[in-house]
Order: structure tokens, then sequence, then C-alpha cells
């Protein structure tokens, strides 16, 4: 627990200096650039009635707006445009989120942790179609549920998906249907199997002035194993309907339960459903470099025994 705790700390401080980070004041360079355009008409006779320092300031001005436009049209721009990117998980966006679960009072002995890094790759097929790949990374924090063995720290099984998707919208809606891999990278045998699996994954979304809203789906059996208490073989389906309503800004709030049924559990063990949500924000480090950041709370409805009712779900992702 003590390593779930560090996590979390390093997460919140690591948000809470992006936040503060202040906006870059205009580059040296830049303003270089305007005292040579004012110096140039000078020598050139074209300076009659220029006042230096308005000059300076309207030109730092004009380099401003072009380095930073934001699309025409009311309720729109750039930060909210970039958000509406991310909330789609099909989007043509090079992204990598660090997505992070905190079950609380899990099997009744504290706080189990689970960081998912995915990172989110593009490949453009031809001028129609893109494959979307998004791996997801776990490193999990697990408290000591003595006598059941566990593993304090390490990694569990990582799912890599691969979406065959249209390049371009159809009134709104874009769809993606590919395969999910789930690779055997545990480094304990109590954070999953050991055995490789696959199956089918799709996704189908909607973009309109505000909101973006959709569902991805997947279902992974494992390649063998060994069926029964104690075995390795699995036969997991995932469902996940997602709402994000968009103010601008950047500014967002949002719902994305992850609905996951274990086939091979026995009574309510098969079943985790949660309900909430949360809000978040895309911001720029030094006014440039985009980060979304978000928070929200969820309480499972219907769970495993050995799981916790309440989530704190809180993302950082790095937006290319």
């Amino acid at each position: 627990m003590s390593g779930s705790f560090r996590a979390k700390i390093v997460f919140f401080s690591v948000a809470a200096a992006i936040i503060a980070a202040p906006l870059a004041a205009p580059s040296a360079a830049t303003e270089a650039t305007c005292k040579r355009e004012y110096a140039a008409k000078q020598a050139a006779g074209q300076a009659a009635g220029l006042n230096k320092a308005a000059y300076l300031k309207a030109c730092l001005a004009a380099q401003k707006t072009a380095a930073d436009p934001e699309p025409a049209g009311p309720g729109h721009d750039a930060d909210t445009d970039l958000a509406k990117k991310t909330e789609n998980p099909i989007a043509d966006l090079i992204s990598v989120p660090f997505n992070n679960y905190s079950t609380f009072n899990y099997g009744g002995r504290g706080t189990f942790n689970l960081l998912e890094i995915q990172p989110v790759i593009p490949i453009h097929l031809t001028p129609d179609w893109n494959v979307i790949t998004r791996t997801v990374l776990p490193v999990v924090w697990t408290p000591d549920l003595s006598p059941i063995p566990s593993a304090p720290v390490g990694l569990a099984p990582t799912d890599f998906s691969a979406f065959l998707t249209p390049k371009n919208e159809t009134n709104g809606w874009l769809w993606g249907v590919g395969p999910v891999v789930q690779i055997p990278t545990i480094t304990s045998a109590d954070l999953g199997s050991n055995v490789w699996g696959g199956g089918p994954t799709a996704v189908i979304v909607h973009t309109g002035d505000k909101i973006v809203a959709g569902a991805l789906a997947n279902a992974i059996w494992s390649f063998g194993g060994v069926k029964g208490p104690g075995g390795n073989s699995y036969n997991t389906s995932l469902f996940e309907p997602f709402f994000n309503y968009n103010f601008g800004h950047g500014w967002y709030v949002y719902t994305d339960p992850n609905i996951v049924v274990n086939w091979q559990a026995r009574g309510t063990n098969k079943w985790t459903v949660p309900v909430g949500g949360g809000a978040g924000r895309i911001i720029r480090i030094g006014g440039k470099l985009p980060i979304k950041l978000s928070a929200g709370l969820f309480y499972n409805v219907v769970q495993p025994a050995s799981g916790g009712r309440w989530v704190l779900n809180t993302d950082l992702t790095l937006i290319f």
C-alpha cells in the first residue's frame, strides 16, 4: 500500500505543477525579429511616423496570433477541439495516457492501485483508412491479502488493440474494428495469467458540437491454459460506454464506466459494474505543449467479493 500511496503522490504532484505552470512570455527571438523589422523599415525610409514601442507591441501581438490561431465560430476553441479528439478512442492523434485507478478498501485490506500506460499511435494505411493502435501496460500495487498470496507491486498482462477505421467521419459517426491480443507480461503469478490470449474488439463514436459519445467493447479468450480454481485460462469481456460534454476552453465532464465480465468466475463474482463520472481540462505547458488532466469518482454497484466499492480515477495524457 505504501507503493500505491507514493505513486498517487507523484501523480498529483506532477498534475499540480503542470496546472501551475505559467504561460511563456514572448521569446527573445520573436522580439529580436520585430526589432530587426523596425530597423529595416527605418533604413528603407519607411519608418516615418512610426513609434518604435508601438510598432514592437503590434508586431509581438501579431506573432502570437499567428502562432496560436483559434478556429472560427461560436463555442469553438483550439483546446476544446483537442479535448474532443482525446475523448475519441480512434482519433487520428498520437497520445500517451497515464490512467490511474485507486480502489479503496480492496478486499477489506487497503488500496488496490492500477496505473495503465496507454500509448495510442495511428498508422495511415491509405488516404481513406487508418489503423489506430492502443497498448495498455498495467502496473499494479496490491495490499497485503494474507493468507491469499499477493504481489505488492508488478506488471499485469498487456493488451494490444488495432482498430481499422475510416479516416473521415460520416455525419459525425466513426467506427473501428479489429483484434485485441493479451500478452503475458506478468511479473508474478498473482497478477494474471502467463498464457497468451486474444479476440475481437470494436468501437463506435459520435462527435457533435459539444458532445463526444459512444461505446467500446472487446472479448478475450486464452489460447489454452488450465481451467478451474488456480488455473491460468481466462474468458473475459469489456464494455465501456462513454459520454463527454465540452464547455469550452478545454473544460469537460465525462463518464466512462468499465463494465467487466469474468465468464469463468462463479455467481456474482462474474461482474464489475461501476457508475460515476468526473471532469477534466486541456492545459498547455508554456502555452504550447498540450496535456489533458482529469479526475473522477466511480462506485461499483456490482463487484466480486474480493473487490472494493469506491474507485478514484485520475488521468494525465501527453498529446503530440
